[in-house]
């Protein structure tokens, strides 16, 4: 039996795959182990460490404000760097040289610097040109920098996405005369959405984990810094790095939840038999159904 990427493994590779699973879960489980004795060791465990979380002054005054501002600022990076990707990502397909030329050295230029290049250089921006208050300017320069550098990114995503679609697709929408501005919006874009839909969901969660970088640097108040805060002040360091990387991994996964849902969503309503029908069997059509489609096209644009 064999599959369209890999040759089915046969009895010695299930084999040899069975003992390595094994061998790994075996390593795992030592590794969980010696960190578990060393945390132990440290008195990390101990649950004076642990029960700030359990009240709900921890929660009101550090993590759940901190968690708050980086939902805000993640929000407001996808809302903006999303359309503006796409449309990056389209204008570096354009058959005009003076839309792909600049389309293309602005993708070029801003995926080429660190985001957290960005986010400094986007405060200072607004520190020396612009009259935004001093507590609002971490957040303005977190989200020009996520929206910068993660639209750029989402550009060549979109281009890639494009790029994937079947030549024929193109040709089709051309025979019957539609336009290029037409057959993007109206045959490219929608198949390819969930081509792409996995990458652009990846960036999406590099969106909400780079919010952190404007905690370290800028003094944002994002979750990771409120973690510091309340660190301070229940000496818990290691306790609540491990509570927020939870938070994180939480978000995350709904996030990648939500995305496959809305991918298996997609992917059911362009489903298709793919059969064709032969002469033979035309006859066997309902009637009803037949005379309901044509009645349908007779009425509409006909």
């Amino acid at each position: 039996m064999t599959s369209v990427l890999y040759d089915a493994p046969g009895p010695r590779a299930k084999r040899r795959n069975v003992f390595l699973s094994v061998v790994f879960f075996v390593l795992l489980a030592l590794l969980l182990w010696w960190v578990w004795q060393t945390l132990d060791e440290k008195n990390q465990l101990e649950w004076s460490l642990w029960k700030p979380f359990t009240t709900s002054e921890a929660w009101t005054t550090y993590l759940l404000p901190g968690l708050a501002d980086t939902l805000k600022a993640a929000a407001l990076a996808m809302i903006i760097a999303l359309p503006l990707g796409a449309v990056l990502g389209i204008a570096r397909m354009s058959d005009h040289r003076w839309v792909r030329i600049p389309a293309g050295a602005v993708v070029e230029f801003f995926r080429a610097i660190p985001v957290l290049l960005l986010m400094l250089f986007a405060n200072e921006f607004y520190v020396r040109s612009t009259g935004i208050p001093s507590d609002e300017r971490p957040l303005y320069a977190v989200v020009t920098g996520l929206v910068l550098y993660n639209a750029s990114v989402l550009a060549e995503i979109v281009r890639a996405g494009i790029l994937s679609l079947p030549k024929g697709q193109s040709e089709a929408a051309m025979a019957i005369g539609l336009r290029k501005g037409q057959t993007m919006s109206s045959i490219l874009l929608p198949q390819a959405v969930t081509a792409m839909l996995p990458a652009i969901v990846s960036q999406l969660v590099v969106i909400v984990k780079d919010t952190a970088l404007g905690g370290v640097m800028l003094g944002f108040t994002e979750l990771l810094n409120t973690r510091s805060t309340l660190a301070a002040n229940y000496a818990n360091v290691i306790p609540s790095f491990i509570v927020v990387g939870v938070i994180f991994i939480i978000l995350n996964f709904i996030l990648t939840s939500f995305a496959s849902w809305l991918e298996r969503r997609l992917r059911r309503s362009k489903r298709s038999t793919g059969a064709v029908l032969g002469a033979d069997k035309v006859d066997d059509v309902n009637a009803a159904e037949v005379g309901g489609t044509y009645g349908t096209g007779a009425g509409g644009s006909i």
